[in-house]
């Protein structure tokens, strides 16, 4: 990939093969991106130097989920209070409550397919997607097929045609399985920039995409109990720039792509900052 110039680059996941070797770790070298993954990195070694941590690891992985979830369900349209999340045992009523329910149990999943996601990363994204369509009929735990309707109102990119977005995502599983010696940060927002990109899915493709963000973040071991929920900080920094973060990784650009590596980690650092402060709240209750 060149990191100059102004014309659009395609995607890593459209270049595999492509003799141009690992196109992720070439993504690692664009402006910005190596000081955004420093960053990332004291902000999850100071949540995980936390002296709660040592004790009570499980309390704060918990919380991280439920906070996540929250987070990655108010992005898809469902903007609920936290206390309200934990007070809800109906997640079917409606259209918001259907989507916070299919957000807490795609958390809760991540975690089994840790293990199957590097052999197997299509596999996981098709699961993925049947635990959050749970409670819909129809083409459910597969890519869609040219001519099938896209349920995800909150992105309104142009949508790839189906040829396109198989074409991508077997590319993108090629990178994953391959394996790459960029950050995980850099691997992670391209999964996660990807999928939302191709919208492979009828519906959920945004959870699903934050998910597959998550099980990167965790395999990769940068946060492998899972208290840095990413979900946190794209919440908090907001749909607008969100999406127009997005907007950077569909170009193609080296600028567009390092804004998106950026804006995801600075997602991460939110998420690492929530779970510090829920350590700092239990040591206080504590002392």
């Amino acid at each position: 990939m060149s990191t100059t110039g102004a014309s659009a680059d395609p995607p890593p996941s459209s270049r595999t093969g492509s003799g141009k070797g690992d196109p992720l770790a070439a993504l690692g070298s664009l402006p910005g991106v190596a000081e955004s993954v420093e960053s990332v990195r004291k902000a999850v070694d100071r949540v995980y130097g936390h002296r709660v941590m040592r004790r009570r690891s499980n309390e704060i992985t918990s919380e991280a989920a439920l906070r996540g979830a929250r987070g990655s369900a108010a992005l898809s349209g469902a903007d609920w209070a936290l206390e309200e999340v934990r007070r809800r045992t109906d997640f079917g009523a409606d259209g918001e409550a259907r989507t916070m329910g299919a957000a807490l149990r795609l958390t809760a999943e991540a975690g089994q397919l840790l293990s199957v996601w590097r052999q197997s990363p299509l596999r996981v994204l098709a699961r993925l997607h049947l635990v959050a369509a749970a409670d819909k009929a129809g083409h459910v735990g597969r890519p869609r097929q040219e001519g099938e309707p896209v349920d995800e109102p909150l992105v309104g990119l142009e949508l790839p045609g189906a040829a396109e977005m198989h074409g991508r995502l077997d590319g993108l599983a090629e990178l994953v399985i391959a394996g790459s010696s960029a950050p995980a940060l850099v691997t992670a927002a391209v999964v996660h920039g990807e999928l939302l990109a191709l919208r492979p899915f009828a519906s959920h493709n945004g959870l699903v995409a934050r998910t597959a963000e998550r099980i990167v973040l965790v395999g990769s071991g940068l946060d492998p109990k899972a208290v840095c929920p990413a979900e946190v900080g794209h919440a908090e920094l907001g749909r607008e720039a969100y999406l127009a973060a997005l907007e950077g990784y569909v170009s193609g650009t080296p600028e567009g792509m390092a804004a998106w590596i950026a804006h995801c980690g600075r997602a991460v650092e939110l998420g690492a900052r929530e779970s510090t402060a829920v350590c700092e709240a239990l040591q206080r209750g504590a002392a």
